[in-house]
């Protein structure tokens, strides 16, 4: 939903080092070739689909959809806490035990195993789950933002889950998360949480110039005009991180302005990343990425020089907008 060039470099700790003296540094990013875990990924982004929306329809709702996505946990994707009644719902894959973790404010706690189970199957359970819960919740069952969509309790055709593969996307997230919290930190004007939204099944950290953009011609694909039009009421430079598709076989990160600048396509960015015209976005593949000597540092600089050209070819004020990046336990210096 996403001046000098941003000041600051990233502080990290010094990288573990192998027997052989080499930097573990790349490892930490893991393989993730798309072909190999297609249906994984398409079963999967319909169970984020299914918690998602449970949360969708309990949430009051919040500037820009925010109050929709699921953030990265130390174990896999939550939902953060979630209005129930005078209770609060909270529901999280964790891919690491594999299972689906719902709790409650009551100390209420169930569970769901993550296995090979049809999308059909995953939403009876939840939603059984939850009604035995005492919560009971109605939610639209066309997913979004997917190619010929089936309705949740309709779909046995999607029914694939590696759990190797589930737990190999999670680290790749971890690793994502954390970068771009670290360029969130050197912004002062308004700037979106870290979040994943389960309709695109991506990353995504979203930077405003705090100025209102022209109403959004709509036509996302599986996604209601209004809602499209909501999201980018305003300037945006946004970036994120998304596992792959059909469309887009393999993972990769993209960055984009809407509206998008004139000369923005054309401004030179981070080595290795490059406009793509069909998807009106800049790119930097995933295995870009993790070839670098330094994937943290590589990544990064893509954010730097992409959110660079969306604000210097829109006019942002970025004298008043920026600052240094965080640094752990230091307030900002005024």
């Amino acid at each position: 939903m996403a001046a000098a060039r941003e000041r600051g470099s990233p502080s990290r700790p010094a990288e573990p080092e192998d027997a052989a003296g080499s930097r573990l540094e790349a490892s930490a990013w893991p393989e993730l070739p798309y072909p190999a875990w297609r249906a994984t990924a398409a079963t999967l982004q319909l169970w984020t689909q299914i918690v998602g929306k449970v949360r969708l329809s309990l949430t009051p709702w919040v500037n820009h959809g925010w109050h929709v996505p699921l953030y990265v946990t130390a174990r896999g994707l939550g939902t953060s806490p979630i209005p129930a009644g005078r209770e609060i719902l909270e529901i999280e894959f964790d891919f690491i035990a594999h299972r689906l973790l719902v709790r409650t404010s009551r100390g209420d706690e169930r569970h769901l195993d993550l296995k090979p189970q049809a999308v059909a199957d995953f939403h009876s359970a939840l939603v059984g789950l939850l009604a035995d819960l005492g919560i009971r919740v109605a939610i639209n069952e066309m997913p979004n933002e997917v190619p010929n969509p089936v309705r949740f309790s309709e779909d046995w055709y999607h029914a694939s889950y590696d759990p190797d593969a589930a737990h190999r996307f999670w680290r790749a997230l971890v690793q994502a998360d954390r970068v771009f919290k670290l360029f969130r930190s050197s912004y002062l004007g308004k700037v979106s949480p870290v979040h994943f939204f389960w309709g695109s099944f991506d990353l995504a950290v979203t930077r405003f110039s705090g100025r209102h953009a022209p109403l959004h011609p709509g036509g996302v694909p599986g996604l209601p005009d209004a809602v499209t039009r909501e999201a980018y009421s305003h300037e945006v430079s946004s970036a994120g991180f998304w596992p792959g598709s059909d469309a887009y076989p393999q993972a990769a990160f993209y960055a984009y302005a809407y509206p998008e600048p004139p000369g923005f396509r054309d401004a030179a960015v981070t080595p290795g990343a490059s406009y793509d015209t069909a998807l009106g976005e800049f790119i930097l593949p995933y295995e870009t990425l993790r070839g670098a000597a330094d994937p943290d540092a590589l990544l990064h600089d893509f954010l730097v020089t992409t959110y660079a050209a969306a604000a210097d070819r829109g006019g942002w004020d970025r004298a008043a907008l920026e600052c240094p990046p965080g640094v752990p336990a230091r307030p900002r210096r005024v």
